[in-house]
């Protein structure tokens, strides 16, 4: 609840990195805890409503996933030439955006896949299977509970919500607050996140609302602290209090799921106050 992952949208199939900054400091250098963290991607109603209103491509599902196989196709095979070049001691021209796209494919950088049902779901680990993609986070994963089993199996992590949200496109109809509880009951990693930064601030309202739809309280205090931590890797620094780690610690007045009475009476960010209550 001191870090945040920021970054692109979803209106483009290939966003672009995201960045795990703190909530403090006064430029971004002071702020940034890991970066890159991930390479945001998009499937579902978003990338193919944006550019079919431009009579542009992708304009269906289909199209998504095409475009996406095509621009991975891209990534794969200016990794061959670079290795190829790199052999021969012959010049090679980067390519800033094949050269980020393709630490997906090398491993070195997680794809966070945003997508809603379960068919994108699918979708999504089909083509990480095809080109070999071992780190897939699937972002929101609305209709996960549809497909929990294949998940786990998979060991697909999950960073589900907002939960406290409306239906507002065709592709939420299926939006169920038991999402997040039977993910975890099935063995999914759940983080839970808000999607927005003027939403953070409920956070404990969305962890709130799995557990009374019977999601473990542990499970639901983890899914707000260690397993986002785990996800973006960074857990080694934040997540839980442990000896070496950089001591944010939010400290409240109630439990942290008694929405109703529970207050922020301090935090640390490193060690050092950055909040407290007025008494």
């Amino acid at each position: 609840m001191t870090c945040i992952n920021t970054g692109p949208g979803s209106a483009n199939l290939v966003g672009g990195q995201t960045a795990v900054i703190k909530t403090r400091g006064r430029t971004v250098e002071e702020m940034l805890l890991r970066a890159p963290a991930g390479m945001k991607m998009a499937l579902g109603e978003n990338p193919k409503r944006v550019y079919g209103e431009q009579k542009k491509l992708p304009s269906t599902r289909m199209g998504n996933a095409g475009l996406l196989r095509e621009w991975l196709t891209k990534a794969k095979n200016y990794l061959e030439k670079k290795k190829h070049a790199r052999e021969k001691g012959k010049p090679f021209e980067v390519d800033i955006k094949l050269e980020a796209l393709a630490k997906v494919l090398t491993g070195e950088l997680p794809a966070h896949i945003h997508c809603h049902r379960a068919d994108d779901i699918m979708t999504a680990l089909r083509i990480a299977e095809e080109f070999g993609i071992k780190d897939v986070v699937l972002i929101h994963a609305t209709e996960g509970y549809k497909v929990a089993d294949i998940l786990a199996e998979r060991g697909v992590p999950c960073v589900v919500g907002p939960i406290l949200f409306s239906r507002t496109k065709y592709e939420l109809r299926g939006m169920n607050p038991k999402n997040p509880v039977e993910l975890s009951r099935a063995g999914v990693k759940v983080a839970i996140q808000t999607d927005q930064m003027s939403a953070v601030k409920y956070i404990l309202f969305d962890a709130a609302l799995a557990v009374r739809e019977g999601m473990d309280e542990g499970e639901a205090l983890k899914a707000v602290t260690l397993y986002p931590a785990n996800i973006l890797g960074i857990a080694d620094r934040v997540g839980s209090i442990a000896p070496g780690k950089d001591a944010d610690i939010v400290v409240l007045s109630a439990h942290p799921f008694d929405v109703a009475r529970s207050r922020v009476e301090l935090v640390l960010i490193d060690g050092s106050p950055v909040y407290r209550a007025e008494s």
